[in-house]
């Protein structure tokens, strides 16, 4: 049987909050924001036409527990940067909480408690 075809469609993230989180990282990524957020879902589409971020709510939102070090890690996303400095301030400006420096890449937390690196190239 030959193989269909599959496509990469999009990350989707639950959160207690779709239009919070949509909207920072809409802000972070300098994508526009969703034209249509309801309290339920939530989409981002980057500008290229890439693969985006979609945001479900849920109701029993626990945050990851990952980069706790003394936890296995879990899924998490990687944004590279041109600037490291600049982008680490500019995500502390948006609301990202700083978790660690990790030398070429540093470790956040987005509103809802998701952990992402911004990753210098």
């Amino acid at each position: 049987m030959p193989a269909p075809v599959v496509r990469f469609g999009s990350v989707v993230l639950d959160c207690p909050d779709t239009r919070v989180l949509a909207d920072f990282y809409a802000r972070l990524l300098g994508w526009p924001p969703d034209a249509e957020p309801t309290d339920g879902w939530a989409t981002l589409t980057p500008p290229d036409g890439g693969v985006g971020i979609e945001f479900q709510h849920a109701d029993d939102w626990r945050p990851p527990t990952w980069p706790d070090l003394e936890v296995q890690q879990m899924s998490h996303l990687d944004f590279p940067v041109d600037d490291l400095e600049a982008a680490h301030a500019w995500a502390l400006e948006v609301g990202a909480e700083f978790v660690r420096d990790s030398g070429s890449f540093r470790v956040y937390l987005d509103p809802a408690g998701h952990p992402f690196c911004l990753c210098a190239c």
